[in-house]
């Protein structure tokens, strides 16, 4: 009976971390697949992150050349994924729990932005395009 509840206990995990691997979400844009979480408001461009567990959408494409906010979305976040950083920037924070973060990235030129959790075990980018 231990054995059979141990062999149930190690499949989920490995189910769930398959699941968290490849990037299968509920809210779409996982893994490398470039999601729809860009949006122009008052000619600013916003790309919205949800932060929770890691970075969702992972990958997230924008125009360069246009002004744009990188908006951080937190819901009762309590891991690494709530200590963010973006090296080429020399950004740093620690996110709130619950809320909303903007960082303004200026008017970035074509090419990719990388960012990651402090631990280094979550990543996120934006690829900017002409």
């Amino acid at each position: 009976m231990k054995s059979t509840a141990i062999s149930i206990v190690v499949a989920g995990a490995l189910i769930g971390g398959a699941i968290l691997y490849t990037g299968i979400s509920s809210t779409g844009g996982g893994g490398d697949t470039p999601a729809n979480n860009v949006q122009l408001v008052d000619g600013k461009q916003i790309v919205e992150v949800s932060v929770q567990g890691g970075y969702r959408p992972k990958k997230s494409v924008a125009k360069a050349g246009v002004p744009t906010v990188l908006r951080f979305v937190t819901n009762n976040t309590y891991d690494c994924s709530g200590a963010v950083r973006i090296p080429s920037i020399g950004y740093s924070a620690f996110l709130p729990a619950t809320g909303k973060t903007d960082v303004d990235l200026g008017t970035p030129q074509a090419g990719v932005l990388r960012g990651m959790c402090v631990m280094g075990m979550y990543t996120f980018e934006i690829e900017f395009r002409n």
